[in-house]
């Protein structure tokens, strides 16, 4: 089914509202103060919009429905996992971030721990959200090419293009009065999205059932290694489908991810006050986890309706039955685009569809203004005198921004099919290890632990990540990187304790 007109009609109305929240925000920035922080003039809810403007993007919804479609329940753990980790954020970590007198949290480490530290986590923090960067691009591309049936790359370059003037122009301004916006609008279409759900299938116990119907003992479930009804409950119906430490280890690697990435604390610093801030992040707790239950349950339905073109080549080179009455899609990436516009009405769907482009390149953008921060903060400033100017610092970091922006979208290219929220829980691990334990014994352990023991864990955390990822253990490699991280601030601190 081609895109229709009343379709593109919603698509433009969104477009446009956000293009004159762009426009607005726009003229609040004056200096690279207000483009970092918002001046420090946010109020609770632009404090909850900028953390949700990223945390709730692409890998919140789209990936979510991918990977419920394919897992079912598991697929939750990235907005379970958010929320738990917002939650945390408010009750033991604002009031400390905003008393450090700092803008970066590689900062808050550097002064207590040395300019190696802060340099090095700088790098490789920066790594870990421009991993997440790369899957918002690959979201916004699942999302063109449902709707406009354009070529990958094409969809690529556009996707890159539109972020970079979501943020170059509106900085923090744009992303907390943007992230404001969306949110009404995305709960809007998840419960709308959700309703249709429930409606088409007569209830909860209905979608189940069809479920059950499509996959035990059928052609299609041989393919997932499905088999009896026990085994479609166990793959969807459990948080931890994948395995138990596969699973909690994702939700564990984006609670950390959220208290170590510096784009949701720049929403804390943005806020007028610490009551502000600390209800902003308790609004973002309260309400991310609910949008993924409804990316979860579309997940499933489109489980119950689609086959991949993958799934389809399989089955017919096996000599086995096509299902009828299934509709194809490219891959499970489309699941979300493609239930909007096949099931929802066509302006409706159209005003849904241009959420989930601005969820996108929201998120995207917020992330790549985060990177960019710590680059510039807390590298390129103290590289380069001639950025104490703040007008020529402002134009640096929008630089940086396409210069990021525009790296994503090659690695995006070398990997089209990549399941998108993988790429989510990767990017959030090596955050978690890189950040975490050392920002959190600056915090609240001053003088407790060794620099070398903080500098160490900073490189061999994310390290061990890495390296579990590519030999691929049997559990979520985040606990190996916990586990180095911890036992070298151990020693750190016991070296520390005994001189």
């Amino acid at each position: 089914m081609d895109i229709e007109l009343l379709n593109l009609a919603g698509i433009v109305l969104i477009i446009l509202i956000i293009i004159g929240v762009g426009i607005y925000s726009g003229r609040m920035v004056s200096d690279a103060s207000d483009f970092d922080t918002g001046g420090g003039r946010a109020g609770a809810w632009m404090v909850c919009g900028a953390i949700m403007g990223s945390l709730v993007s692409g890998q919140a919804t789209i990936g979510t429905a991918q990977l419920a479609f394919e897992y079912g329940m598991s697929a939750w753990w990235f907005t379970l996992g958010s929320g738990i980790g917002c939650l945390i954020l408010a009750i033991g970590y604002v009031i400390p971030l905003r008393y450090s007198g700092s803008i970066t949290l590689l900062e808050v480490i550097g002064k207590e721990y040395g300019a190696k530290a802060e340099y090095t986590g700088s790098v490789l923090c920066s790594i870990g959200i421009f991993i997440s960067m790369i899957a918002q691009v690959l979201s916004c591309c699942a999302l063109l090419t449902a709707i406009f049936h354009m070529d990958f790359p094409v969809a690529v370059v556009l996707s890159v293009i539109v972020m970079t003037i979501y943020v170059v122009f509106g900085g923090a301004w744009g992303a907390g009065m943007g992230g404001v916006v969306k949110l009404v609008l995305l709960y809007a279409s998840s419960i709308f999205g959700l309703g249709i759900v429930l409606t088409n299938s007569h209830g909860i116990h209905a979608l189940l059932e069809q479920l059950y119907t499509n996959l035990s003992g059928t052609e299609l479930g041989s393919l997932a290694e499905i088999a009896t009804a026990e085994e479609v409950s166990g793959r969807y119906l459990s948080l931890f489908s994948r395995g138990f430490l596969k699973d909690m280890g994702s939700g564990l690697s984006v609670l950390l991810g959220v208290l170590a990435t510096q784009t949701y604390a720049q929403a804390i610093w943005s806020a007028k006050s610490d009551s502000k801030a600390r209800k902003g992040a308790m609004l973002s707790a309260l309400l991310i986890p609910p949008i993924g239950i409804a990316g979860i349950v579309i997940g499933i339905f489109m489980r119950n309706h689609c086959l991949t073109t993958a799934e389809i080549a399989a089955l017919t080179e096996a000599g086995k039955r096509i299902p009828k009455g299934m509709m194809e899609i490219a891959s499970t990436s489309q699941a979300f685009p493609m239930f909007v516009i096949h099931y929802m009405p066509k302006f409706i769907g159209g005003v849904v569809l241009g959420t989930l482009l601005v969820t996108v390149i929201a998120g995207g953008a917020g992330l790549s203004l985060g990177t960019a921060t710590i680059l510039m903060n807390d590298i390129f400033c103290k590289l380069f005198c001639s950025l104490a100017d703040a007008k020529k610092k402002l134009y640096a970091t929008r630089v940086t921004i396409v210069v990021l922006l525009g790296l994503a979208a090659v690695i995006a290219l070398i990997v089209p099919g990549a399941i998108i929220n993988d790429f989510g829980f990767l990017s959030m691990g090596i955050r978690g290890t890189v950040v975490l334990l050392p920002l959190t014994c600056a915090l609240f352990a001053k003088g407790k632990v060794a620099s070398w023991a903080v500098l160490a864990s900073m490189i061999a955390g994310p390290l061990a990540v890495l390296g579990g990822n590519l030999i691929k253990l049997p559990f979520d490699a985040l606990f190996l990187g916990l586990c180095v991280c911890v036992l070298i601030i151990g020693i750190g601190a016991f070296s520390k304790k005994a001189n």
